[in-house]
């Protein structure tokens, strides 16, 4: 397909290598001269153009743009009727960025991660998830949401990424005083927790950990003590409100 990018921060151009490889042609702006130059240079299909170019040689443009400055770039632009938008902007739904691309269609809201990059990652969305998948399927997995309320509540809740992170950089930080190979002893967690996570459901991965007086049992319960479930619901509810 031909696919076009406006704005080219860290998510928009996870997007661009995760797409590499796959035959579409792909135009990115110039506004990040750094990010877009390199996409450019290591990858055979990139290439910068000007913002109306981007439009105008594209079925498909992606909008990596932070919200407040989207409009005054936007305006500034003729968007063609035919052309398709999706939208990572973080806080418009599909009804705002209607309105900035008006008469192009605004086919989605797409939240995508880091990991897009190599592949194996999950998306948020709300539109258009057949394009979606058409585009970025089979390698990631589309969630499609029903609407604005639902990618709300899961922009809130995914969230817990980052604590996530934070505890097994900890714990790889307190094992790294205790072994020979630091560096072994993070990837072994990191891949224990991403393997272990990936095919089994959470509650059930909690029962399976529960062996009475066993090690899981133990830490978890006593981040239970204090306080580690009550937090993450308060803090979810605060992002929530």
């Amino acid at each position: 397909m031909r696919l076009g990018f406006i704005g080219t921060g860290t998510i928009a151009s996870a997007v661009v290598r995760g797409l590499a490889g796959q035959g579409h042609e792909i135009r990115i702006s110039a506004r990040s001269q750094a990010r877009s130059g390199q996409l450019a240079a290591q990858i055979p299909e990139v290439q910068i153009a000007a913002l109306q170019d981007v439009l105008d040689h594209s079925e498909v443009v992606f909008l990596g743009l932070m919200l407040e400055a989207a409009p005054e770039i936007l305006t500034t632009l003729t968007f063609p009727p035919n052309l398709q938008v999706v939208s990572f902007m973080a806080g418009a739904d599909l009804d705002q960025v209607s309105a900035m691309v008006a008469p192009a269609r605004a086919a989605a809201v797409m939240m995508p991660f880091p990991s897009i990059a190599g592949g194996g990652s999950a998306i948020m969305a709300l539109g258009d998830s057949d394009l979606l998948n058409q585009i970025f399927a089979p390698a990631n997995t589309v969630f499609a949401l029903r609407n604005a309320d639902e990618l709300d509540a899961y922009l809130c809740a995914q969230a817990v990424l980052s604590p996530v992170a934070r505890l097994v950089a900890d714990a790889a930080d307190w094992l790294s005083s205790r072994v020979s190979n630091p560096t072994q002893g993070e990837a072994f967690l990191r891949m224990l927790i991403a393997t272990s996570l990936s095919e089994t459901q959470a509650n059930d991965l909690i029962e399976a950990l529960n062996t009475p007086g066993g090690y899981n049992q133990r830490l978890r319960q006593h981040m239970e003590d204090a306080g580690m479930g009550a937090c993450l619901v308060e803090g979810l509810t605060k992002l929530e409100g």
